[in-house]
């Protein structure tokens, strides 16, 4: 063996897993030279659980166990060999499993004493029509729960395992030391179908003799208040909490201890924590070592139990939230009797506030916000039930004392300190929270007006991918079907979000109706049922296109990207059930603007085949539509005027990409069904909507967008269709008027038909409607509306951390800077660079499964230089002046000369 060695081991993504959530895991390495065979062994102990033996292939990732059968909370050692010319490499590494049967949860739900209480619910349209209250401390604020276990050991373990979960959020402790470092646990789920469950080695918090087991259990996504309107309760009124402890002697005896009878409560000192109002803690009333052995809790609470549902918890699978960085304050000024701190970035996440001097019982404000008004005074640009964002400190007194939130986050970039004499910048620290995703992509380059705008879509990624793929981090941290749909491939770039979708698409599914339709938002409460079914026009909407369609497009943009053909497995059932409820609509039903009476046969067949009945939202605030009136008012125009030609378009290419995922997994009957499904449905439409010259009944440019992405243009009329877009686009001085499902596909789009300089014409223009206004305007995130911010730097009541329009960074990858992939997983991939976009240079890497895929090139003159880093493993062309020429693995540099012929559009 010649000394070297593999890298990168990972099992299910993950660098020696403590829990592995599947039976049967997969394995990836990186060999930095060429693989021809490779040899995967997996033992427990001394025991050989599965060897595959020496298999002749280049694959290094997702090498699927194929041993026996698992044994579930166990360790395991795991091997790889890697044979190729040049020699060998080897690596080990561990894993660990979770609980993989529903049998195996013993457990019951443990209920604290909670006082009944008012729970206020709105609609989308009271909050819209501004019916909705302004926030405080009204309707359901539940005191968090304090839960203690005590237990007696006669021997210290020497293996040790805390599952546990919660309806609600929690922070489990040991003997007073807190678990781990994971935050609001066990994050937002779909609670009524799965709920996750966590596992901590806590082998090195226990000890013979007594011991605690303690949980501090507050209302989070379960009981509290979040949404656009900010009703409280949607999932139930009543927080529980579950776990077992696992032990194992050093003779290898095995006990389980688990949450029941024995369990007591009391109200902790946490007045309040909610999602959206805040939290409240007075350090006053915390019980001093209540987690702790020898603690009286004789007076506190018994526990009411319950059974635990059976197939209810689910393992864990990814990276769960954490505090994953810390910003110090940028500025820092007096403010009246309050001092304002900038953090200089817009985040998802609290404040910890270090205090001296307090006297019992003062207390402390800290509000939030992400912007400041014109006039550099506080602004609070978040309207309706969850505008405060506002947490409290009440001080037990004493020289020194530190507070930060435990079961709340908030959007913001600036915080308003109130109830301090003088506070100075070591003492304010911006804390971080967001799924602790790898991050795993960059690009710069030498406009830092472009590199920004890349760092603010970076940055509104980290802030919504929050335990699930949300809008905002302030006014509704709930998950948009349609928002993630919008953004999944750019979102791939830039860190490894494979676990991430996967299990949000695992609550998604499971939020799936009986009818096929795919719920708008995934976790779906039962107040989100009973709001729909009470409501009217958009309010009512259950599924709607783009959004719905989520089902099939996230899991294909994962799969391009990834390689991963799992996630493709495990979704494509519910991209038949959707596709199947989208035909039984277009069968049955007409537009209203068709007269039944008077439809021809021909045009009635044709209609039958169409998916364009119904509400839906349409191409979400385009632009144009929004200048019509009032907000509530403006919002329905382009569901009105555009709904019936973006729901087919939608419909055809989720036929597509169902038909290239059957493809894949080998349903050779589906492909040939679905594409001819897909044809007809186009055809249809072309028949129905398209006039002898290629235009659309509508003169938007987001219709005129997906139409050409979407190939819904026959052949003959793509060059009319793309030259009239164009026009459009001239006709608004060069400035986009696509909505939220176009915006995706308008660079491409442009480029694809022959009109390149025009799409890099909007991506560098400044006016608003712009990605640079934004940037120009000192954004650090990417906002709801162009126009969050007035020319005039007026702020509107409308978010800055929505990461939808951020898709386009992922032109910044492919175009700019040049990397696409050109087969699943970049196992190939051409680079490509953008030389005249206007740039002198421009650096980027991707993260594959086989390694790290970076270009660096820079231009002087017509000379460029390009340096490609390309793994072992894949074929990396690199494009030139004379055409592709193949790069070697490794680091490679290359010079040639570069012109640009001028382009003219094509068919």
């Amino acid at each position: 063996m010649s000394g070297r060695h593999c890298r990168d081991l990972r099992v299910e993504y993950q660098h020696a897993p403590k829990a592995v959530a599947t039976k049967r895991p997969r394995f990836s390495w990186i060999a930095d030279h060429v693989q021809e065979h490779y040899r995967v062994r997996v033992f427990r102990g001394q025991q050989t659980m599965w060897d595959s033996g020496l298999v002749g292939s280049a694959d290094t990732a997702f090498i699927e166990y194929d041993g026996v059968p698992l044994v579930a909370d166990a360790d395991y050692r795991w091997s790889v060999l890697s044979r190729g010319p040049a020699g060998e490499m080897f690596a080990e590494s561990t894993f660990s499993t979770a609980l993989l049967d529903a049998s195996e949860w013993t457990a019951q739900w443990v209920e604290p004493k909670q006082e009944p209480t008012a729970i206020e619910r709105w609609s989308l349209f009271d909050w819209i029509a501004g019916r909705v209250p302004e926030s405080g401390p009204e309707g359901r604020l539940q005191p968090v729960q304090l839960l203690r276990q005590a237990l007696h050991m006669d021997e210290a373990p020497v293996r040790a395992r805390l599952y546990s979960s919660a309806r609600g959020v929690y922070t489990p402790t040991i003997n007073g030391h807190v678990c781990d470092d994971q935050v609001l646990a066990p994050g937002y789920d779909s609670y009524e179908h799965r709920i996750s469950m966590q596992c901590a080695d806590v082998t090195a918090l226990l000890r013979p003799g007594e011991n605690v087991i303690g949980l501090a259990l507050a209302d989070g996504w379960f009981a509290g208040r979040f949404g656009i309107s900010g009703s409280s309760a949607q999932f139930g009124d009543r927080t529980s909490a579950t776990w077992q402890l696992h032990l194992e002697s050093a003779e290898g005896e095995r006990q389980i201890i688990t949450s029941g009878d024995d369990v007591v409560s009391r109200p902790g000192p946490w007045l309040y924590s909610d999602l959206s109002i805040g939290e409240c803690f007075d350090a006053r009333a915390l019980p001093a070592g209540w987690d702790r052995p020898g603690f009286d809790a004789s007076d506190w609470n018994p526990v009411r139990t319950a059974p635990v549902e059976p197939n209810l918890l689910v393992p864990f699978a990814g990276e769960p939230i954490r505090r994953v960085a810390e910003l110090r304050p940028v500025g820092l000024e007096r403010s009246g009797s309050s001092w304002v701190v900038d953090f200089g970035q817009n985040i998802a996440g609290r404040v910890r506030l270090r205090m001296r001097g307090l006297t019992p019982g003062h207390r402390v404000m800290i509000e939030h916000t992400e912007t400041l008004d014109a006039d550099g005074e506080w602004f609070q640009n978040i309207e309706g039930a969850n505008k405060d964002q506002t947490d409290v400190y009440v001080s037990a007194g004493g020289d020194g004392e530190t507070f930060e939130p435990s079961f709340t986050f908030h959007g913001f970039r600036y915080a308003r300190i109130t109830g301090i004499a003088e506070v100075i910048a070591d003492d304010v620290v911006g804390v971080v929270i967001s799924s602790d995703l790898e991050q795993t992509g960059e690009f710069a380059c030498s406009d830092t007006r472009l590199t920004r705008l890349h760092d603010n879509v970076v940055w509104s990624q980290r802030a919504n991918f929050l335990s699930v793929p949300t809008d905002c981090p302030q006014r509704e941290k709930i998950g948009w079907t349609g928002d993630i749909q919008v953004f999944a491939s750019a979102a791939t770039n830039n860190a490894n979000v494979v676990p991430f979708l996967s299990r949000w698409l695992e609550n998604l599914r499971a939020d799936q109706l009986p009818t096929g339709e795919v719920p708008i938002t995934s976790p779906r409460s039962p107040f989100d049922i009973e709001a729909a079914a009470q409501a009217q026009g958009l309010g009512a909407i259950v599924s709607a296109s783009g959004w719905s369609d989520a089902i099939a497009f996230v899991p294909w943009a994962v799969y391009e990207r990834s390689g991963d053909t799992r996630i493709l497995e495990e979704n494509y059932a519910a991209m038949l059930d959707w596709i199947e409820f989208q035909r039984r609509t277009a069968a049955a039903e007409l537009p209203t603007s068709i007269d039944e009476r008077e439809i021809s046969p021909v045009r009635r067949a044709r209609q039958s085949l169409l998916f364009n009945t119904g509400d839906h939202f349409g191409d979400w605030l385009a632009p144009s539509t929004l200048r019509t009136g009032p907000l509530h008012e403006a919002i329905l125009v382009a569901p009105r005027m555009t709904s019936e030609f973006v729901a087919p378009m939608f419909q055809a290419q989720t036929l597509t990409i169902a038909g290239r995922a059957a493809a894949v997994l080998g349903r050779s009957e589906d492909v040939y069904r679905l594409a001819a499904q897909a044809a007809a449905v186009r055809e249809a439409f072309a028949a129905e909507y398209l006039d002898p010259q290629g235009h659309l009944p509508h003169e938007l440019q987001g219709l005129y967008v997906l139409a050409l992405a979407f190939d819904m243009v026959p052949a003959e009329k793509r060059l009319y269709t793309a030259a009239h877009l164009a026009d459009l686009v001239e006709d608004n001085g060069y400035r986009l008027d696509t909505g939220f499902l176009s915006v995706p596909y308008l660079l491409d789009v442009l480029w694809e038909t022959g009109y390149p300089e025009i799409a890099r014409r909007l991506l560098n223009q400044s006016q608003v409607p712009s990605w640079l206004y934004e940037v120009d305007r000192g954004a650090t995130t990417i906002w709801e509306s162009w126009d969050a911010v007035a020319p005039d730097g007026t702020p509107r009541h409308q978010s800055l951390n929505h990461y939808a329009f951020g898709c386009v960074d992922d032109w910044l990858y492919r175009r700019v800077a040049g990397i696409r992939a050109t087969s699943p997983g970049f196992r190939t991939a051409t680079i490509d660079p953008d030389f005249e976009s206007g740039l002198e240079w421009a650096r980027a890497h991707v993260s594959t499964p086989w390694g790290r895929l970076g270009v660096e090139w820079t231009k002087a003159g017509d000379t460029a230089q390009v340096s490609v880093t390309a793994p072992h493993g894949t074929e990396v062309a690199l494009a030139t002046p004379d055409g592709l020429i193949t790069v070697p693995p490794g680091r490679s540099s290359h010079t040639f000369p570069v012109s640009f012929p001028i382009a003219t559009p094509t068919s």
